[in-house]
């Protein structure tokens, strides 16, 4: 992969504890420890576990498990479980979402929204409550990000400026659950950049939300984030071209551990679900290839 000789401070693993990882999680990792090495970048464990309600003790210590497993290193960030919840938990750093959310509220640039998934159309919110002026305070609302067509530049891994423009599908997106909690979108903009992240490593997958981030980042007034460089590398599919799911066990490292697979056979895997020529054995033989 071309660098271009990059240079970089920090990037970050930053798995969910909502299911056992899998292998297109593995990859993931692996390429961002493997860019980290090539670039001179530190590299960040962060868990992001907003999801109260699937995040558990076992998802957590999985992830510990697969990175050791896989001989993937980290610099900064928990050590076991125990240190997570001390320390690094996204719980502890709710007062800097507030301050976000208040700001957003403040500049009168959110929302409020009584729907649930099931009225979206094709994914895509209708807009069904943009002009009801329902309070903020209202129970059991979200709260969306009046959004517009406006062109945005995201940096990446290969020196070039890409020019987009929000999908369909985050047109007015969450930035804060119906639960209180802050949506995915903020949370992961403001802990990039409290943690002075300047490269991310992701699926191609999440290529929307990063558009996403770069518009919020755009109306918190954020340009520490929008010169953040990022990669989206193409995603490990199953059989009829079907995205990896934490749910698929068959997938999950814990299951192929459980199997006695090695890590050289997680790495062959790799290998053969990316087409791949060369010859992956192990997270060293990974990084030399990059």
């Amino acid at each position: 992969m071309q660098t271009n000789e990059n240079r970089f401070t920090k990037t970050r693993i930053a798995p969910t504890p909502s299911g056992y990882l899998h292998l297109g999680n593995a990859l993931s990792f692996a390429l961002t420890a493997a860019l980290a090495r090539k670039t001179g970048a530190k590299i960040l464990l962060r868990i992001d576990d907003l999801d109260q309600q699937r995040a558990n003790n076992d998802y957590v210590q999985d992830i510990f498990d697969t990175l050791s497993f896989l001989n993937i290193p980290w610099d900064e960030g928990p050590c076991d479980v125990d240190d997570y919840k001390a320390n690094w938990s996204q719980l502890h750093r709710m007062e800097l979402y507030k301050d976000a959310l208040q700001q957003l509220e403040d500049q009168r640039d959110v929302f409020a929204c009584k729907c649930s998934r099931a009225q979206l159309q094709d994914g895509v919110y209708p807009g069904t409550c943009r002009n009801r002026s329902i309070p903020l305070d209202t129970p059991e609302t979200a709260w969306r990000l009046y959004t517009d067509d406006k062109e945005l530049s995201i940096k990446t891994l290969k020196d070039d400026i890409i020019k987009v423009r929000l999908p369909e599908a985050m047109k007015d997106f969450v930035v804060k659950k119906k639960d209180d909690f802050p949506a995915y979108q903020l949370a992961s903009l403001i802990d990039e950049i409290h943690f002075g992240v300047d490269l991310i490593v992701r699926g191609e997958d999440l290529y929307p939300s990063t558009i996403a981030q770069h518009y919020l980042a755009d109306v918190l007034g954020k340009p520490n984030f929008t010169n953040i460089t990022f990669h989206h590398h193409p995603l490990l599919m199953e059989a009829g071209d079907k995205k990896l799911s934490k749910s698929a066990g068959a997938t999950s490292i814990k299951y192929l551990r459980d199997q006695g697979k090695t890590a050289e056979d997680v790495y062959k895997e790799i290998e053969r679900m990316l087409g791949f020529k060369e010859d992956l054995r192990s997270f060293e033989n990974f990084a030399s290839l990059v």
